[in-house]
């Protein structure tokens, strides 16, 4: 669900899931890479113990 939001709200995954569907990719697919992207983001944050900062992506 998270990455639902994100897809919609947060600029940076928005245009990243975008332009995986422009490029023919299947929703599921563009989906699963915005939650991958996602996770790896909050990997980091949790790993630096740092705030989220949508400008730092």
């Amino acid at each position: 669900m998270a990455t639902f939001v994100c897809v919609r709200f947060e600029p940076k995954l928005k245009q990243f899931y975008e332009r995986l569907r422009a490029n023919g990719k299947a929703f599921k697919v563009a989906i699963n890479a915005c939650m991958r992207k996602l996770l790896t983001i909050l990997n980091a944050i949790v790993r630096d113990d740092s705030q989220w900062d949508a400008h730092a992506l």
